[in-house]
């Protein structure tokens, strides 16, 4: 008996010790702000607390991201359902745990005298993330359904790098411009203000839920295969966005790894950062999301969705995780 007790003991010490030791390969963008989450990670390790062993590959661009996880080089990449659900429609089966909400908005200049969407006729709008790019598609559809403008048409788009177009916004060469989060908020700093926001966008276009932009991807297979180990990493990953939400102090420790150009860009970042994390994603949330996928598949077609016609049953992972996670007020 006491044999049997030893083996049994030995046998979960060792399952422990593979456990802890299984290696999680993350694909992140060299420069992306989900580094400030990465180095959470690491510095509180909290790999080690769930188990795991985090391994990090820088990566260049979305389309590498893309590239390594689907040549197997990564387990794990940021990015968004869109892309997730139209890989299922060519029969991969790659699902997605959301981890942030869709944000933003259409910047203008606070001189700039515009009221409303349909002072930008004739007038030049920057955008960020190409042709389909997803708040720009958004904001077409708002235009139709409130102002009954076909905005595309009416104003004069410029697409370009994100960088480039707040140069240009504050240059005075574009009247307005969508852009991704992180220089949104280095707009709002300089005094630019939106004219909409994408919250404002949903609602008129009858989504009232926190719709879900980006999350960790991953194949369906490999998580069912681990799942002890893809929920430490989620736990993880939970856990560092839950001390960014609520420590100012970390804030200061990750400083150098923000690069704001001055004490105003920092505090406009931080604030956009905690309120653009996802507190909760349940069955309203899903329901929105494929109101989300139905309206933006109207103005983005085959370019955005590829095969795809509705929002795939799997497109997101399935877990109880993500429950009020970010909902709290957090002292500024």
């Amino acid at each position: 008996m006491c044999n049997r007790l030893f083996s049994g003991l030995l046998f979960l010490c060792l399952s422990f010790h593979v456990l802890a030791q299984t290696e999680v390969r993350v694909g992140v963008l060299k420069f992306g702000t989900v580094n400030w989450e990465i180095d959470v990670i690491k510095h509180h390790k909290l790999d080690e607390k769930y188990q795991f062993k985090l391994k990090v590959t820088s990566l260049a661009s979305k389309n590498a991201s893309a590239v390594a996880l689907q040549s197997d080089a990564v387990d794990i990449i940021l990015s968004d359902w869109f892309w997730v659900n139209r890989q299922r429609f060519e029969h991969k089966d790659y699902t997605l745990f959301p981890t942030s909400r869709a944000t933003g908005g259409l910047y203008i200049a606070p001189s700039s005298g515009m009221v409303s969407l349909n002072d930008l006729t004739g007038k030049t709008v920057g955008i960020a993330g190409g042709a389909v790019d997803k708040n720009w598609l958004l904001l077409q559809a708002y235009s139709q359904s409130k102002y009954q403008l076909d905005l595309k048409a009416a104003v004069d788009p410029v697409f370009a790098a994100p960088p480039l177009l707040n140069r240009l916004m504050m240059r005075g060469d574009l009247a307005s411009t969508i852009n991704f989060w992180h220089y949104g908020a280095r707009l709002k700093a300089a005094g630019y203000k939106p004219l909409v926001t994408v919250p404002e966008m949903l609602a008129e276009l009858g989504v009232d839920a926190q719709i879900p932009l980006l999350g960790w991807v991953f194949s369906q297979r490999w998580a069912n295969e681990n799942p002890r180990v893809i929920e430490g990493f989620l736990q993880a990953s939970l856990e560092a966005k839950r001390i960014l939400f609520s420590s100012d102090l970390e804030w200061q420790r990750i400083s150098a790894l923000v690069k704001a150009e001055n004490p105003a860009v920092f505090a406009a970042l931080k604030a956009d950062y905690r309120a653009g994390l996802l507190g909760q994603f349940g069955e309203k949330e899903l329901a929105g999301s494929k109101h989300v996928f139905t309206i933006l598949a109207k103005q983005g077609g085959s370019t955005l969705v590829g095969k795809a016609t509705t929002l795939s049953e799997g497109t997101f992972w399935k877990t109880n995780l993500l429950a009020d996670s970010f909902n709290a007020k957090v002292a500024q």
